[in-house]
């Protein structure tokens, strides 16, 4: 698929509004129940960064970043200042944040993961996107400082030997959504101050 490993502007970013989306399905009974199902069994994020634009220079950056992706054509990098570490915004992240598996003696490689839990009820998104240089893993709460490795384009966290049996595997970290824009176009309007402002500009996550 076709990704740029580059982050879109952080100062456009912040000022982003957008969050989670699912997709589910409702049927209406002739009684007045309903039923319901989930189309997605992963939520997906849109943003409009429209709202993080306030300067001209802003506009021009955000039309060079679009022209270098040409468009919806390539992916890139967002930070969504609203959930990007895998503890509270309020925190910072430790080795202990997130359980990512469990040692069995063979397995070296697991996947970065984020759960969200309310009520007694999760669900764990996958992370592809880790942010360089804030990854950190603990074995049974031990923090490790070397002996695995961090592939920052998929979030595959790798041991150079197996974790034993029964070991818990936990992570913290800091990271991107991967996101293309949702429109070939972007429509500028000019003011009478020719700073200029854009409507719209969607982003939407990507989902492999």
């Amino acid at each position: 698929m076709a990704f740029h490993e580059v982050r879109f502007p952080e100062n456009i970013s912040r000022g982003a509004r957008g969050g989670p989306e699912r997709r589910t399905q409702i049927v209406e009974l002739a009684s007045g129940d309903e039923e319901r199902n989930a189309s997605w069994a992963n939520s997906r994020r849109r943003y409009d960064v429209s709202y993080g634009i306030r300067r001209a220079d802003d506009l021009a950056a955000n039309v060079a970043f679009f022209e270098a992706r040409n468009g919806r054509l390539y992916g890139f990098r967002f930070k969504d200042w609203a959930d990007h570490r895998s503890c509270l915004p309020s925190q910072a992240p430790s080795p202990t944040d997130q359980q990512i598996g469990t040692g069995d003696g063979v397995a070296t490689a697991f996947q970065l993961a984020k759960r969200y839990t309310s009520g007694g009820q999760s669900w764990t998104r996958t992370i592809s996107k880790p942010v360089a240089g804030t990854v950190q893993i603990a074995l049974n709460g031990v923090s490790q400082g070397s002996g695995w490795s961090v592939d920052h384009k998929t979030g595959l966290i790798s041991f150079d030997t197996a974790p034993s049996t029964g070991i818990a595997i936990t992570a913290g970290y800091e990271f991107d959504v991967p996101v293309r824009f949702d429109s070939d176009v972007l429509d500028v309007t000019l003011d009478i101050e020719r700073l200029g402002s854009i409507t719209s500009i969607p982003l939407l996550e990507i989902r492999r």
